[in-house]
């Protein structure tokens, strides 16, 4: 029997699959999520070889990683629209090949302008990820454990996180950050053909056929939210969830220096951090599923704040035992999040609202460090990092408020 695609959703993702078939969509979309978070860390390792190379000044570094950063955020609602039109395959395997070539293409900069302009290509490119395996992976699992397959899918990016940089470093040490830029665009290019016949095979991500249904549930204009009030709220907590994140990994260098540690030793830290970050996206996916969502996010937050004042209080050798449970915290928030976002989409509509999530979220943690930076300019970092762990406590009176939209829907 023939089963016909709605108006509005992909062709070949109108009939459930099976668990095989998830596992697989899951898989693809992991791999995409590996490579696109680790380009984007991968970043930080090179800013300071460029600014070495070009003679860069502390505030050209700056401008290069808010480009970056910036375009990221602004291209994660396009790359939502896009997928409506052309379907989220070409959309994701597209940017994935433009990221490589991109890194490919920074191989061969010859300066501060060149890097500028490569970088936004790069974050343009790069913002689509998120959004398109996030709807890939919540259509593959409409009808199975949604919140733990997002969960797995965010751990996939985090090992990318701690994975890329290292071996880059490696690379770097070996034949030159030129070579090794070349080699991970390479890698890029190669990850973008096989997304593309992992994908093809699997008949997922085509292009939808028709319109989007209408339905009673279309309201916030034409983005397909059917609870407003909801999804406000998962917005806000997701935006201060994020900026509490980026603030607090941005400064953390900053208080182990003062404590006495040593480059190497903040390298160790920020591996041990995302480490457990990597740990508590996938543990909070599967942990949603058994407790809730909310209490999900009072939880990590209230284990978030606590262990940031904690890290002000203790030594250096006590800093580093608690950083990888901080990590976990700081980041197993977000798997907890992404799985509720499609419950406020309407049918057809998941890529969009995954996009305006993704964009006010971003956003967020982009604006962050830049506000950190003058508080600590003005208190220092101690006391930037208190209000840091006060301000993630905010999200929690929310949390009710959520739960009622959840119960409601």
């Amino acid at each position: 029997m023939t089963t016909t695609a709605k108006a509005g959703e992909p062709v070949g993702n109108s009939a459930p699959r099976g668990r095989s078939h998830g596992r697989r969509v899951l898989a693809a979309c992991g791999l995409a999520h590996f490579t696109h978070d680790g380009f984007s860390d991968t970043i930080y390792l090179l800013l300071p070889v460029w600014a070495e190379s070009f003679g860069l000044s502390h505030a050209q570094v700056g401008i290069l990683k808010t480009v970056f950063s910036g375009s990221l955020a602004s291209s994660q609602l396009p790359a939502g629209l896009l997928a409506e039109r052309w379907g989220a395959r070409w959309v994701l395997v597209i940017s994935t090949l433009v990221v490589g070539l991109a890194f490919m293409a920074l191989g061969l900069a010859g300066g501060f302008a060149s890097l500028a302009v490569l970088l936004c290509c790069a974050g343009l490119a790069s913002g689509a990820q998120h959004t398109l395996s996030s709807t890939l992976v919540a259509e593959a699992y409409r009808e199975g454990r949604l919140r733990a397959a997002l969960g797995t899918y965010n751990f996939t990016g985090d090992l990318g996180k701690v994975a890329a940089p290292v071996l880059v470093a490696g690379g770097i040490a070996l034949m030159g950050w030129r070579a090794s830029s070349l080699a991970l665009g390479a890698f890029g290019c190669v990850v973008g053909i096989g997304l593309f016949i992992a994908l093809k095979r699997l008949g997922t991500g085509d292009a939808p056929r028709g319109k989007p249904t209408s339905t009673r549930g279309f309201r916030f204009g034409d983005w397909g939210v059917t609870d407003r009030a909801g999804f406000r709220l998962l917005a806000a907590i997701g935006m201060l969830d994020g900026a509490v994140r980026t603030g607090f990994l941005t400064f953390l260098p900053f208080l182990l220096i003062a404590k006495g540690a040593g480059v190497g030793t903040v390298g160790l830290a920020l591996a041990l951090t995302l480490g457990g970050g990597a740990a508590g996206k996938l543990a909070c996916g599967f942990l949603a599923e058994r407790i809730g969502v909310t209490r999900t996010v009072v939880l990590t937050e209230l284990a978030t704040g606590a262990g940031i004042l904690a890290l002000l209080a203790v030594p250096l050798v006590g800093a580093m035992m608690l950083l990888p449970l901080v990590g976990l915290a700081l980041n197993g928030t977000s798997s907890a999040l992404y799985g509720t976002v499609p419950e406020f989409a309407a049918p057809g509509r998941q890529s969009r609202i995954f996009g305006l999530f993704y964009t006010l979220t971003i956003g967020a943690s982009a604006a962050a460090p830049v506000l950190c930076g003058l508080l600590s300019d003005l208190a220092g970092v101690p006391v930037t990092l208190a209000v840091v762990a006060v301000a993630a406590l905010a999200p929690i009176p929310l949390c009710p408020l959520l739960a009622r939209s959840l119960r409601s829907a």
